[in-house]
């Protein structure tokens, strides 16, 4: 069994990005942005009612305070600050959850601060430990290898992307750099079954690398994200994988 999930409730005020609903309609978890990348209450509360009302998983995707970058500009955050805010976030998203009927199951980092928590310790330190403050049992969705794995205290379930380059040593490509982002149905959903049965994908330099997880990302903000995530479930679930919240 692997889960399928995607970021969603990334508008903020009058403006949307992505098809939400349709998306709900596939996955089985939602990362749901906290208001510190995109998102606001509305936003936030929309989401998540769709969300209990279609029995998706609700994760908190929380993020570096980047309204205007997306949240895709590395940031250097004082620990203490970066757990307090990531803290605050996961508070937020999981009163509106509960006002909804539902409750926030897991933690994904997003952008800038997802990939920096694979090589700092000091700033993967600092969000395990607002995870723990909150709910220790929420697990932290991360790469294989991630820093995360070295911190105490903490579940860390690993996450794969279907949609997205590899570089050899299991990273993902930049996305300043041209293909980092791959649009072409038929190549996504190859990858994913690849990643989903045999736990590995070939990175940018035709190596193979070792992505065994219990979670594949599809990105809601990805042109074509649900035509994407269709083709994903489809085919994964030919090749004989069930798909199911890991949460």
């Amino acid at each position: 069994m692997i889960d399928l999930n995607a970021d969603l409730g990334e508008g903020f005020g009058p403006w949307r990005l992505g098809d939400d609903l349709a998306l709900l309609s596939i996955v089985t978890s939602a990362n749901v942005a906290c208001g510190f990348h995109a998102g606001d209450p509305l936003i936030m509360r929309r989401t998540c009612a769709a969300a209990v009302e279609r029995g998706v998983a609700i994760g908190a995707q929380v993020s570096y305070r980047d309204l205007a970058g997306f949240g895709r500009r590395e940031m250097d955050v004082a620990p203490e600050e970066l757990t307090a805010e990531v803290l605050y976030q996961i508070a937020a998203l999981d009163g509106i959850a509960r006002a909804e009927g539902g409750r926030v199951r897991y933690v994904k980092p997003h952008g800038a601060l997802y990939n920096r928590l694979v090589r700092d310790p000091a700033q993967a330190e600092a969000v395990a430990a607002a995870v723990v403050a909150y709910d220790p049992s929420l697990p932290l969705l991360t790469l294989p290898g991630s820093a995360l794995h070295d911190v105490g205290g903490v579940t860390v379930v690993d996450e794969c992307f279907a949609d997205r380059a590899y570089n050899p040593d299991g990273t993902l490509v930049s996305r300043r750099r041209p293909g980092a982002v791959i649009e072409d149905e038929q190549e996504v959903a190859a990858r994913a079954v690849r990643m989903a049965v045999d736990g590995t994908v070939e990175s940018i330099g035709g190596s193979v690398v070792r992505v065994a997880a219990r979670s594949m990302c599809v990105h809601g903000d990805t042109p074509g994200a649900v035509g994407l995530a269709r083709a994903v479930r489809t085919t994964i679930e030919r090749a004989g994988v069930r798909l199911g919240p890991f949460a």
